[in-house]
């Protein structure tokens, strides 16, 4: 069911962010299963209400993680997301993004719009200082998209992440507050 952007967080001129909800199971989940051949190898997001409920109960109830669904100003429809994982407070105030377009929204720049609303989410309300992604050097997409919002490349981590049946190399991506604010 759309949502009206009176619960956006934060918005740009086509699209919105908001924190997940229980409620959007069916219309999350049937996006992702359009969506199976854009993610794959990079990313397997739930594709059953079930599933799809753990997965959003963590984001909503860990203090460690911050999910955003990403939708469309102008009928509320789902269009991708935004997680910030592995947030650590204190001297570090550092969290770890991961993303992902639905099928029927990639390639028309609404990521970038949203990837921009969350990181200016994270510097400002979350009070962060940091953000990292970290990206398998094969998809050019998510390198493009981390380069485009202002992201700079730290590193290579061999065999970083346990992805789809293998521990997979990745890049590392970061930006500051500072960074963006000069950029």
């Amino acid at each position: 069911m759309p949502h009206t952007a009176s619960r956006h967080l934060a918005e740009g001129p086509r699209v919105g962010i908001r924190h997940f909800t229980q409620d959007d199971g069916a219309e999350f989940t049937a996006r992702a299963r359009e969506s199976r051949d854009l993610h794959h190898p990079w990313l397997f997001p739930p594709t059953t209400v079930t599933a799809y409920g753990e997965y959003a109960n963590r984001l909503i109830k860990d203090p460690g993680r911050a999910g955003f669904l990403v939708c469309a100003k102008e009928d509320g429809a789902l269009v991708g997301f935004v997680n910030i994982n592995n947030i650590v407070e204190g001297a570090f105030q550092c969290g770890a993004l991961g993303y992902g377009a639905f099928a029927h929204a990639a390639g028309r720049g609404l990521m970038r719009e949203a990837l921009g609303l969350v990181v200016g989410y994270a510097f400002g309300p979350m009070r962060l200082h940091r953000l990292e992604i970290n990206v398998q050097p094969g998809n050019a997409a998510s390198i493009a998209l981390a380069r485009s919002c202002g992201f700079r490349r730290e590193g290579f981590s061999p065999k970083m992440l346990f992805i789809d049946g293998a521990w997979r190399d990745h890049e590392r991506w970061a930006i500051t507050a500072e960074m963006r604010a000069s950029g």
